[in-house]
């Protein structure tokens, strides 16, 4: 399951055995759309103020670095938080 999650957080280019990757990169495009959906809800005027390269750095960033481990995606605005205070610490 390592290799999975790995590969949708783009840790890894290698898909996992059992997957295709076409379908595994529907699952990367997948867990990019939410975070970057939920995200912007939060947070409306940080794209705009980033810029689209800064704002896709933080994005990929974020989903590569985050201790996010919830099943849910309404609990990912507190994680984005705390991965917010850790980097620019």
């Amino acid at each position: 399951m390592a290799a999975f999650h790995d590969y949708v957080r783009g840790l890894s280019d290698t898909v996992p055995a059992g997957y295709t990757e076409a379908g595994m990169r529907v699952y990367r495009h997948l867990v990019r759309l939410g975070v970057t959906q939920l995200i912007e809800a939060h947070h409306p005027d940080l794209r705009t103020q980033l810029g689209d390269e800064a704002w896709d750095e933080l994005i990929t960033a974020f989903i590569r670095q985050s201790a996010w481990t919830s099943h849910h995606y309404g609990d990912l605005h507190d994680e984005f938080l705390a991965f917010l205070a850790r980097e620019s610490a």
